[in-house]
């Protein structure tokens, strides 16, 4: 098994030495009953962490306390400048806002075209002009920036549905990047798409990391992809961190201990 101590040589600060994100000792409870256990996790700007585990390891449980979406009961948690654990009811929209998600089931609205599922991401600044349906231009403008930033501008006035699945994650890609957000959450982003979509959703995210400065925390179960297409690999078992490191670093065998076998890894290589 391979440590934080062992696995990486420098902690993962913004250029003014803070992380985006900065948990530390964090636990989550539902009842009597520990989801959470002591979790620790930085990401820094420009960075993409694999979030490894599998089911019921945790992974979603912790993106959604980042959000606020989960009781946090012990620890801190302090993401994009928010502290989390102590944000009033009323202070959760404004973390959410900076808080980009991409999830596995793309939650777009089907009947409606590219462009408008884009232009939803920008709800929490367009103000109440959306109550009728209108988006300002400057908006549609930036929702067409960032359909063509991900590849798929020549789509935007097609309904939603009519996308294929890794098409689709592209316009949900595009949603989160118009709330302009300081870090991107995405849960299991490609976990019902095949092999090559897969590898292209997720080398698309770690170039947004990279190039625009967003830091990317991807949960996956699939080992193959993780040490693919990320900076550093945290991986969780039972609630708690088991192996943390920089992804050149760990070796397939350091992170077997987070499974029962390679099947439940999606690792079904010879090597």
């Amino acid at each position: 098994m391979t440590s934080a101590r062992t696995a990486s040589a420098r902690s993962a600060t913004t250029a003014d030495g803070s992380p985006v994100v900065l948990v530390r000792d964090l636990k989550v409870a539902y009842g009597d009953t520990p989801v959470l256990d002591g979790v620790d996790l930085d990401l820094a700007a420009g960075e993409t962490v694999a979030l490894l585990g599998a089911s019921g390891s945790g992974k979603s449980t912790l993106m959604k306390a980042l959000t606020g979406f989960a009781p946090i009961t012990g620890g801190t948690a302090h993401v994009a400048g928010h502290d989390v654990p102590n944000l009033a009811r009323g202070e959760l929209r404004h973390l959410r806002a900076d808080v980009g998600q991409v999830f596995q089931q793309f939650n777009l609205v089907p009947r409606l075209s590219v462009l408008t599922n884009v232009l939803t991401g920008a709800l929490h600044a367009a103000g109440p002009i959306n109550l009728v349906g209108g988006f300002r231009s400057e908006h549609r403008r930036l929702a067409m920036h960032y359909l063509d930033r991900v590849g798929i501008a020549h789509k935007a006035t097609d309904q939603a549905r009519t996308l294929s699945g890794g098409q689709q994650q592209r316009v949900a890609i595009a949603r989160a990047l118009m709330q302009q957000p300081r870090v991107i959450l995405a849960d299991e982003p490609v976990a019902s798409l095949d092999p090559r979509l897969a590898d292209e959703v997720l080398e698309l995210l770690r170039g947004i990391a990279r190039d625009d400065g967003i830091p990317v925390l991807v949960s996956l179960h699939v080992l193959p992809l993780a040490l693919t297409h990320s900076d550093r690999i945290v991986g969780l078992r039972n609630g708690q961190v088991l192996v943390t490191g920089r992804t050149t670093a760990l070796r397939r065998e350091d992170l077997s201990v987070l499974y029962d076998d390679a099947e439940e890894a999606g690792d079904d290589s010879d090597d």
